[in-house]
């Protein structure tokens, strides 16, 4: 049968003049960062500019996300860094710029095997409390590493440097405090925050960022301070020269032996790429209600490196300051992302001697007011209060980012929430049923007599391995019961899901041991996934099939009901002297009721 068509809404004007402007404001950001990166990674900053045009196009063109924006990142740039230390020579650095080509094709085949064999659904596990403490954390950075941009200071420090290193030597190594640069700064935070009032007050495009940036630079212009003096550096810190020229296909020239040393890397770079690119386009899906799927994700971020590897791009993945910016900006598809990257190529062929007097301070500004939008206040005072177990996800994942690293910090939040769930899905909660006088059955209160001869438990929860512990502590306590005379012993396992073998082979045990005790089980309620693996473990050898009541919706009447009557069937008038049936002789079969 072929799959159902739906039906595709039209790509209009108005959606295409948002996409356009979120474009052209991304791609004002990604020329600077695409270069800077491109140096972290020890590569020529052509080659970062090519990542932006080329991986930004091809991921924007398979995705699933409507604002994430893919290219060359600070973490993945470091990563390449160190995979490509073996080779690094200052004075030979073309091998380098082959094997980063061969990286990037390697690590674009490893996420398209994740796609093919649909693993990416896995991230949809990943807690939103994470993903909540990501975001604030890459926001705490993305605003720290703008610090020394804003005041004129001097980078100090090399990328292997935690930031908060880097940021202490920037500010005490690197100069006194630029005022100009600051009052661009600060100017442009104003600018945007000023543009964006009047856009929603006046419902305007959203060109609060775009414009900002054009009208500090060009004031910068004005004054003189983004020009250099006589033989002398600007009087405000500027991008630098955008060298011009696109890129063609290239087929990279290795050795055989550049595979093996780098194939750890290209595993590492391949995971930590998914998974800040899944988690950054998850976070805007938040607010945005927008549904991603997965593995088309990974697939498109596999074929961006994969092709970017046949254009001289290095690795990249999902970048959270130009997604966010993107998302702020007012984007609405992914064409958005194909306009910055085409503006990208526009401005390294034709505006790259413009590209050149933009202020360092202008981008801070952007970049402090994105950072700031990276904080969901509401959600976050919302996880924080929810429970201790959201706050500690949140606070954990933060602090890692900050502290540690903003690619590990996901998997360190992941790491933490797993075991914080463990103990919390390990709990097997175990409440006894009775029979009332009127011959319903529910809960047993405090007050209701305590029948020596039946008991009836119902068990709900996971019941695997971690929850053994609790399981044998309940039956530990029927043990006791035993001695008073107990003769049938009704567990309810209907509301028990996950079984394996750790707690089936306890049940087995029990059962067994209370059978030499002359004590009857009868199990009830026992679906589909209960009965398999009892199968699977021949219970059916020694287990007789009476004492197992299946829960079976096309028979009529409850499992745990016909388990009632067929214990007081086996009872007879060995009932207890508080039992309401006592002296009440045979009753009909559809005398029991529940009490919900």
């Amino acid at each position: 049968m072929p799959p159902t068509q739906q039906k595709k809404t039209p790509y209009r004007w108005h959606a295409a003049r948002k996409d356009l402007l979120a474009g052209l404001t991304v791609a004002a950001i990604s020329v600077p960062q695409a270069m800077a990166y491109a140096l972290i990674a020890g590569l020529d900053p052509r080659f970062g500019l090519y990542s932006a045009i080329v991986v930004t196009a091809v991921a924007s063109i398979f995705g699933s996300s409507s604002h994430l924006i893919n290219g060359p990142t600070n973490a993945i740039s470091l990563v390449v860094f160190s995979a490509l230390a073996f080779l690094y020579d200052p004075a030979a650095p073309e091998s380098a710029y082959q094997a980063a080509f061969l990286l990037a094709i390697m690590v674009g085949a490893i996420q398209i095997l994740v796609a093919v064999f649909r693993l990416g659904d896995l991230t949809r596990y990943i807690s939103e409390s994470v993903v909540l403490g990501f975001m604030a954390g890459a926001g705490l950075l993305v605003a720290l590493s703008q610090i020394g941009n804003l005041f004129g200071l001097q980078d100090v420090g090399t990328g292997h440097q935690h930031i908060l290193h880097r940021l202490w030597l920037t500010v005490t190594q690197g100069g006194p405090v630029n005022w100009r640069s600051l009052a661009v700064g600060l100017a442009t935070v104003v600018l945007v925050l000023a543009l964006r009032h009047v856009a929603r007050r006046f419902q305007l495009p959203r060109l609060d960022m775009l414009m900002a940036l054009l009208i500090s630079a060009a004031i910068s212009f004005a004054l003189g301070w983004s020009q250099a003096g006589d033989g002398g550096p600007s009087a405000v810190a500027v991008v630098g020269r955008v060298p011009a020229g696109l890129p063609g296909p290239h087929l990279p020239r290795f050795q055989v032996e550049w595979i093996s040393q780098m194939a750890g890397s290209s595993l590492a770079i391949a995971l930590l790429g998914l998974l800040e690119a899944l988690a950054i386009a998850k976070a805007i899906a938040h607010q945005t209600r927008e549904r991603l799927d997965y593995n088309r994700q990974c697939l498109a971020e596999g074929l961006a490196n994969l092709t970017g590897g046949f254009f001289q791009c290095l690795p990249g993945s999902g970048s959270l300051t130009r997604s966010a910016i993107n998302f702020q900006a007012g984007a609405v598809t992914r064409w958005s992302g194909v306009f910055a990257a085409g503006t990208v190529a526009l401005v390294v062929l034709v505006f790259a001697r413009w590209a050149h007097f933009i202020p360092k301070a202008s981008l801070a500004g952007i970049l402090l007011v994105t950072a700031a939008g990276l904080f969901d206040r509401r959600r976050l005072g919302r996880a924080l209060s929810a429970s201790r177990y959201d706050a500690g996800l949140v606070l954990t994942t933060a602090f890692s980012a900050v502290f540690v690293s903003v690619e590990f910090s996901i998997l360190i939040g992941v790491a933490f929430s797993i075991l914080m769930f463990v103990p919390r899905a390990a709990r097997l909660k175990a409440t006894e049923l009775a029979i009332s006088a009127e011959n319903t059955l529910r809960d047993r209160q405090p007050s209701d007599p305590c029948c020596s001869r039946i008991v009836i438990l119902d068990l709900e929860g996971e019941f695997f391995f971690g929850a053994a512990p609790e399981l044998d502590r309940y039956f530990g306590e029927l043990r006791d019961r035993v001695q008073a005379g107990l003769r049938i012993i009704i567990l309810r396992v209907k509301r028990t899901r996950n079984p394996d073998i750790v707690c089936i082979e306890l049940l087995q045990h029990f059962i067994q041991e209370m059978h030499r005790h002359g004590v009857t089980v009868l199990l009830a309620g026992v679906r589909a996934d209960f009965a398999l693996t009892m199968e699977n473990l021949s219970f059916g050898q020694w287990l007789p099939p009476e004492c197992v009541f299946r829960e079976d919706p096309a028979v009529v009447g409850s499992a745990t009901l016909a388990a009632v009557r067929a214990a007081y069937e086996r009872l007879g008038d060995d009932a207890c002297a508080s039992c309401p049936r006592r002296g009440s002789g045979k009753r009909d079969e559809g005398d029991f009721y529940y009490m919900i």
